[in-house]
């Protein structure tokens, strides 16, 4: 099977990626301070996850696949709950 490319989605570079253990879409971190959830298979964006204030440099999926990490230039760590496409916890980056 051929993958697509996942280019010309992010205004700015993408610093980080990962892959959650299924294997069934990829995580994306830029400078652009969002995070990218893609559909693997069609190169399709799922979600686009805001909330840091500067760049995502990192981003790691949790050993279930369900949580997202993501670390940033902003000073922070964010957690994910991916399903939602929303941020846990409280109060500004």
């Amino acid at each position: 099977m051929q993958l697509p490319a996942f280019s010309g989605h992010h205004s700015e570079r993408v610093n980080g990626v990962a892959f959650p253990p299924d294997g069934r879409i990829v995580a994306s971190g830029s400078s652009d301070k969002t995070i990218g959830i893609w559909e693997v298979r069609t190169g399709k964006r799922l979600q686009t996850l805001e909330g840091h204030t500067d760049g995502v440099n990192s981003v790691a999926f949790s050993p279930d696949g369900r949580l997202l990490a993501s670390g940033s230039n902003d000073k922070t760590i964010c957690i994910w709950d991916v399903s939602a496409g929303k941020r846990l916890g409280n109060g500004e980056p």
